[in-house]
């Protein structure tokens, strides 16, 4: 590569505003994003909303026409309902889109930026290296070792290799595919190098938007989970329709009257439909991420949601994630001296050569903070010396690889010479000296010394080459190797603790998850971090050699003591992640680069680092950690273990109440009495069942206790045999008080109406409190007092206003088959609610007690 004499101004920002008013965003539409009709169209092909306008119609049939327009307003007000609800998780879904914005590093005015990849425009310059999607299709003007994949415009899985345009022009455009093109095209992977390209084509005018497929357009399966829901509603979709077909006809043929039979079983098949499972699962989905959004934590998928909760195991870097990735150069040690640097402070003559070459060999538009670190320092400590220089070409760059944790970049001089700058680990730096055994070791133990003291060490050495400017890159050799070596000396970094990470480590531990620190550091700086955050390091710190010499037996019997592991390579991530699942735990990973990939896939929850991650760990992961800060995984593992417990409690609920509603509608029918419940008390009910499950059970509080407990057992899934048993023992309790007040009441003379009031206002208030009760579970009735508690007190108050509507306007009185019960009956029906849902908790919290 040769680098430009003064680096590219790129476009202003004028220029880009008037460039984007022209060519519009940098974005292909995407299909997953519905508007209005969609979501209105969704809501008229509901199960619910088709039975009722079938009622009402045949209300209208039958001449009714005060039920009829009963029914179509109820209809109303459950689109109503159903559209905020669907509406409430699509705006949680925006805001999370919003989030998930790539980001693309653009030169304007003179100087790099970070913007929004739709914000990207024709002639702009734009900045990529491995494992990031490339933003636009445009034409190469700078590349090192650059190769990407190509695969999806071409369908070869081969990455293919890029040349940087040597000229100032624009070559004819060429397709993707082939080696040595100068075009790089949106969409596709960098899988080596860096390179700066200008922007040709943006959204639809890009090769990929030509064809029309946008990766974000790309249908998302269903989860596990929605599957799982799925089949069990139409489970009981299917049971529901065979038994109302039963019913009505039974009816019809017994009793001779048909549309009674219709219209008692259309009660009982919106009686059965638990049509709230996919909804309920959907807007805790949609709204945990939105919750979890707030905490700095992006969920990609909404399965990982479920699973953040139950890890026992969070495997975590050191750099950025337990410390602040604010590296501060703060010793230069060589023969001669050991330096304290201080910001601004002058570099004493005997460092300045050490220095010199530590700024020669570091990225100026890189983001590696430790290059930024020491461009900060040496820039200021070095200004007006001669060690600076400004009139030096970059010939050549030799990234880092595995089989050489060291960078080097060579200069060309402004008499025509080249002088090499390297720097890396300090063992990688000793090999490109060939440093003699002693000497070695000397150095070694001077590196252990510093890190003792917390400091992460990267050694720096220089090196000439005979070759002259007019042969430029090709009198380099392909290898840093190659090259003769003199060690200048070491340098110190100091990264201080994230200030929450102590408090997080301990509350952490207190949930009886583990936390294990995997990090390319020297083992005694990653044990000088992990004793001030508070890690177990009594075992010590497991290098990446020692791990490499471990069959997976002695390593599965290692990982169970040792929560420290040092110069580890990200290929061997995966074998640590693989020797935790072993063990039975449930491992949360983070990652960052595009070797940790595989590790991030493996991991039942894994973290992509939101702001230095690259693109494939972003992909690979199921969450993104937007600050990088340890403590907002803890507290998503917290806010994870809450969105289960109400998740879980809200499914409780709907398996519950729905026995009630159905046995009302089928069971006096079959007992020979008069009809009780008609399609509007179901629609009643069902009005306080769906704001109870999206707002009730969704912003309950969480458990005081929720994270000085275990991690649930990874066999305990979401739904299960005991979680259904549980619910339908508290609903049959439900279910047989109603009943025997509306049979009681029969008896002692009521009329059917006034019978069918006692049975309906017990069924609400029955309905209410099993929310209540379910909402407090384990956790008191003061819970109810909170303010998350709010929503199940608006749903209350309003339930409470509608059936006192009911009794004492006469109009709806009577639409509704109302009649005016006694003070003493209410009392009497109230009482037997109460004391149904009261044993139903009783028996519901022996039942988890014994279940644990």
């Amino acid at each position: 590569m040769t680098a430009p004499t003064s680096p590219p101004a790129g476009l202003t920002a004028d220029q880009a505003r008037r460039r984007l008013a022209e060519t519009g965003p940098n974005a292909i539409e995407d299909r997953e994003s519905g508007g209005l009709a969609a979501t209105l169209r969704g809501i008229a092909t509901e199960p619910m909303f088709l039975l009722l306008l079938v009622a009402a119609g045949l209300y209208l049939v039958l001449g009714d026409l005060g039920e009829g327009l009963l029914l179509a307003g109820f209809a109303v007000v459950t689109v109503g309902l159903t559209f905020f609800q669907e509406r409430r998780s699509a705006r949680a879904l925006d805001a999370l889109r919003e989030l998930t914005v790539p980001q693309v590093r653009v030169i304007r005015d003179g100087r790099v930026q970070r913007l929004p990849a739709r914000e990207l425009v024709p002639g702009d310059l734009f900045l990529f290296s491995e494992g990031e999607r490339i933003a636009a299709d445009g034409l190469l003007r700078d590349a090192v070792g650059l190769s990407t994949d190509e695969s999806l415009l071409t369908g070869e899985s081969v990455p293919v290799r890029k040349a940087a345009w040597p000229g100032s022009d624009r070559p004819a455009a060429l397709p993707p595919g082939g080696d040595d093109s100068p075009f790089v095209f949106a969409s596709t992977l960098v899988v080596a190098g860096h390179g700066l390209a200008e922007v040709v084509a943006t959204g639809r005018h890009t090769a990929v938007g030509r064809i029309g497929a946008s990766l974000a357009a790309i249908a998302t399966e269903a989860t596990p989970l929605q599957r799982q829901l799925g089949r069990l509603v139409r489970l009981f979709g299917g049971a529901a329709l065979l038994t109302c077909v039963g019913l009505a006809t039974w009816w019809g043929l017994t009793r001779g009257d048909w549309m009674q039979g219709l219209l008692s079983a259309i009660a009982l098949a919106m009686a059965m439909l638990p049509e709230e499972f996919p909804m309920v699962l959907a807007v805790f989905l949609a709204m945990g991420g939105w919750r979890l959004a707030r905490l700095k934590v992006l969920a990609r998928r909404p399965a990982v949601v479920e699973a953040l909760g139950a890890a026992t195991v969070l495997c975590v870097d050191k750099t950025g994630t337990l410390t602040e990735n604010r590296m501060q150069l703060r010793r230069l040690v060589n023969d001669a001296a050991d330096v304290e640097a201080a910001p601004g402070a002058e570099l004493p003559e005997e460092v300045h050569r050490l220095a010199e070459f530590a700024l020669l060999a570091s990225q100026r538009d890189g983001l590696d903070p430790m290059d930024r670190a020491v461009l900060a320092l040496g820039d200021a400590a070095l200004r007006g010396s001669e060690h600076l220089h400004p009139d030096w070409r970059l010939a050549r760059e030799y990234p880092l690889t595995p089989a050489l944790l060291a960078m080097a970049q060579a200069w060309t001089a402004a008499d025509g010479r080249r002088w090499l700058a390297a720097k890396g680990a300090p063992e990688a730096i000793f090999d490109l000296c060939h440093l003699p055994p002693e000497r070695r070791e000397a150095l070694l133990a001077r590196v252990r010394d510093l890190a003792a003291q917390g400091l992460r060490v990267l050694a720096v050495a220089e090196g000439r080459h005979d070759g002259r400017a007019e042969h430029d890159g090709q009198a380099l050799p392909e290898h840093p190797h190659a090259h003769g070596f003199k060690l200048l000396g070491l340098l110190g970094f100091a990264d201080p603790l994230r200030a929450s990470v102590a408090e997080a480590v301990a509350q952490a531990r207190e949930a009886g998850i583990a936390v294990a620190m995997i990090t390319g550091d020297h083992a005694a700086t990653a044990l000088a971090i992990a004793a001030q955050a508070g890690l177990d390091t009594a075992a010590g710190a497991l290098t990446g050699a020692d791990l490499a010499a471990l069959d997976d037996a002695a390593l599965d019997a290692a990982v169970r003591r040792v929560r420290v592991f040092a110069r580890v390579s990200p290929e061997q991530k995966l074998r640590l992640v693989q020797a935790f699942k072993r063990n039975g735990e449930t491992v949360a990973m983070t990652g960052d680069g595009v070797n940790d990939a595989p590790a991030l896939k493996a991991a039942h929850v894994g973290i992509a680092m939101g702001v230095r991650g690259t693109d494939v760990a972003r992909e690979a992961a199921g969450l993104v950690l937007l600050d990088e800060d340890f403590g907002h995984i803890v507290a998503g593992v917290r806010m994870g273990r809450r969105i289960f417990d109400n998740l879980r409690k809200a499914l409780v609920y709907i398996a519950a109440i729905h026995v009630p509603v159905a046995g009302l509608a089928l069971l006096p029918l079959l007992f020979g009495l008069p009809p009780l419940l008609l399609p509007a008390h179901v629609v009643l009910t069902e009005m306080i069942i769906d704001p109870a499950c999206s707002l009730a059970f969704e912003g309950a509080p969480e458990d005081p206790r929720v994270m000085r407990r275990p991690p649930r057992r990874a066999e305990h899934g979401l739904i299960d045999r005991g979680l259904l048993l549980e619910g339908l023992l508290q609903g049959a309790l439900l279910l047989a008080a109603a009943l025997a007040i509306y049979a009681l009441a029969l008896q002692a003379g009521r009329a059917v109406d006034v019978a069918r009031t006692l049975a309906v206002i017990g069924l609400t208030a029955g309905n209410l409190l099993l929310v209540a009760a379910t909402v407090s579970a384990g956790l008191g009735l003061r819970t109810l007092l909170q303010p998350g508690a709010r929503p199940l007190w608006i749903v209350a108050v309003a339930a409470a206003a509608s059936l006192a509507a009911a009794l004492w306007w006469p109009p709806l009185r009577g639409l509704l088959h109302f009649g005016l019960p006694a003070a003493a009956d209410l009392g009497a029906a109230l009482l037997a609610v109460a004391l149904a849902v009261a044993a139903g908790a009783v028996l519901a919290a022996r039942f988890r007690a014994s279940d644990r």
